[in-house]
């Protein structure tokens, strides 16, 4: 089993993110993270879905992707060099005698404190899957609150 990362090129109309994500599910195909935004045509959005299988199944989303009206291209990123990051809040319990130790992690990351409680700190980091994993692993002994990720939006390196 290997990670997809996809984009998929859409008429910028409602309901076409319902559309996209109901034929994954009718087809038995699992989203790990989609992500929707403006695209550079005026008109047009992109969306960004990691799933995970072989390159059949790879090949069956993309033919029934095609099938949708609104559907104008699909990529398959994960096939060529690229780059792919993602977002994540993550409210930490930080009494003040273990804020020097939580903010040595969030440094260590390159990630940053947007936000101090009393009792609590917002961490924001920022890149691919296996760091914010990562920084999520070594501050769950101070106790998370609650986490919000984007989900993985990404693009092909260089002029491609």
């Amino acid at each position: 089993m290997k990670k997809h990362t996809i984009a998929v090129l859409v008429n910028d109309q409602p309901g076409v993110l319902q559309r996209v994500s109901g034929l994954f599910g009718r087809r038995g195909f699992n989203i790990e993270s989609i992500t929707v935004g403006t695209s550079e045509e005026p008109g047009l959005s992109r969306m960004v879905i990691v799933t995970t299988g072989d390159d059949n199944l790879l090949e069956q989303i993309t033919k029934q992707l095609y099938k949708l009206i609104d559907v104008i291209k699909v990529t398959d990123l994960s096939s060529n060099p690229m780059v792919g990051r993602e977002l994540a809040l993550i409210k930490v319990n930080a009494e003040p005698s273990a804020r020097p130790e939580i903010l040595g992690v969030v440094e260590t990351f390159r990630a940053a404190v947007v936000d101090i409680g009393t009792s609590s700190l917002m961490v924001q980091a920022v890149g691919d899957t296996d760091k914010i994993d990562a920084i999520i692993e070594l501050l769950k002994p101070y106790g998370i609150r609650e986490i919000s990720r984007t989900g993985v939006t990404a693009l092909t390196r260089g002029n491609r």
